[in-house]
């Protein structure tokens, strides 16, 4: 156990004094007298030190410092340990080609995104029931899990700040969560009216353009530089999503269009809204906590939501057919949608928007794999086979990373993710090897 003094040095347990940055780098001195700190002789050579050593500038720290934590850090995330091991794991910090896609980061990103992607396949199946019963109300649907994120987060995110601190968050965000509720709102609305007036396939094929919204979006705003396999891995996706839209026109899936231009614009409408939801979404997550961004998401969600459908759903409502069934539709679906909300920001600060939109991809595959039992589909071989370049996109899209922690490393949180906030998902972690989190005071306990 060491502590910081006034001055900048680190007193060790028998008082002896170190220089923050030989505590960080753990050098061991050629004199060797850590061998034998018996003695007097021992006693002299330490006083000696501490009367002739001249602390460092808390900006030499800053500027000498980085590399070593980074090293200590990086040997520690991967062999659960620190020390002389982290120089030789420091010496390739950057991961060869597909070395990263053999790392417990990739494969929890990998599953989670395909939870997420089966739960999408739920609220879509569920919505498919209420459609046939004669339900027609998409934005009333999706109000109670505003309601629910709202009544679950607000209340804590008031406990943890206080309601100073809360009213200050309202006064000074509150925009920021406005315009993420709203197209996250829009982007459910607008996608769902879709298919009321265009073709399966056009639905289909122009919800693809959400990517290339979050693509742009992370690349203008966020300073997101793609690595060329990175496209390629989402040009690969794509590819496998056009062959499963074949495979749906070959098997007679598709149906006119009532207004293909209208529909067609709402697709594209909503995939916008669904980029710019995700994009944001992706970056407050990375500076704030999640409770935060899902108590202000579901507060104005429910809001906007709650407006929407009283407005422009009023007579769908009260012409839906209610019963029980009817009430297990909506739980299943509210129930799907709240497992999406509450653990999609985890995916959003381990990896990106980007690789989300990617994963939820598959939603189509899982779904005929449903539909089978539910609806009676049958697999044409043209979808396992997109399937697989949905797959093969995202190992590819993995395949080359410049650090071991993926793209949990945000550019937009600068050096050592200093702007970033420490949680879980994120590569910013409360480490106490990190001189991040050391504040000089009288004495500080590390």
């Amino acid at each position: 156990m060491s502590s910081f003094s006034h001055d900048g040095t680190t007193l060790g347990a028998s008082g002896t004094t170190n220089h923050p940055q030989d505590y960080v780098r753990q050098r061991k001195p050629s004199t060797g007298f850590y061998g034998s700190m018996d003695g007097p002789k021992a006693e002299s050579v330490v006083t000696a030190s501490v009367k002739s050593y001249t602390p460092p500038s808390l900006d030499e720290v800053d500027a000498t410092s980085d590399d070593d934590v980074d090293a200590i850090e990086l040997a520690t995330d991967m062999n659960g340990e620190s020390g002389e091991g982290a120089a030789s794991e420091y010496a390739r910090a950057r991961p060869k080609a597909f070395e990263f896609l053999f790392t417990w980061r990739f494969w929890i990103i990998f599953v989670h995104g395909q939870i997420l992607s089966l739960c999408i396949v739920a609220t879509n199946t569920f919505t498919t029931f209420l459609t046939d019963d004669g339900n027609n109300i998409p934005a009333f649907q999706t109000l109670f899990n505003y309601v629910i994120l709202n009544l679950l987060f607000t209340p804590y995110t008031i406990y943890r700040y206080g309601w100073k601190k809360y009213a200050q968050l309202l006064y000074k965000d509150c925009w920021k969560f406005f315009i993420l509720s709203f197209a996250d709102v829009e982007g459910n609305y607008f996608v769902v009216k879709a298919y009321q007036y265009t073709s399966l396939l056009s639905a289909e094929l122009l919800d693809n353009w959400a990517i290339a919204v979050v693509v742009i979006l992370s690349f203008v705003f966020l300073k997101v530089r793609y690595h060329w396999s990175q496209y390629l891995g989402i040009v690969v996706c794509i590819a496998g999503m056009v062959l499963v839209v074949i495979g749906d026109l070959l098997t007679d899936k598709n149906y006119d269009a009532v207004a293909v231009v209208k529909g067609d614009m709402f697709v594209l409408l909503g995939a916008t809204f669904y980029g710019i939801s995700n994009t944001l979404e992706e970056f407050l997550v990375s500076e704030r906590p999640i409770y935060e961004v899902l108590g202000q998401m579901g507060f104005w969600g429910m809001i906007i939501n709650g407006t929407q459908a009283a407005i422009f759903e009023r007579a769908s409502i009260r012409d839906a057919t209610w019963g029980s069934r009817i009430g297990g539709w909506f739980a299943g679906y509210t129930l799907a949608l709240l497992v999406l909300y509450i653990t999609a920001p985890i995916l959003f600060r381990m990896s990106s928007a980007a690789f989300y939109n990617l994963s939820i991809l598959t939603s189509d595959f899982w779904g005929l794999l449903i539909g089978i039992k539910v609806f009676g589909y049958y697999v044409f071989w043209l979808y396992p086979v997109g399937f697989v370049f949905t797959v093969g996109g995202m190992i590819i899209y993995n395949a080359v990373m410049r650090s071991w922690k993926g793209e949990a490393e945000k550019p937009w949180l600068g050096k050592n993710q200093h702007n970033g906030i420490a949680g879980i998902g994120t590569a910013k972690t409360k480490s106490v090897n990190s001189l991040d989190d050391i504040v000089v005071s009288e004495e500080v306990v590390i």
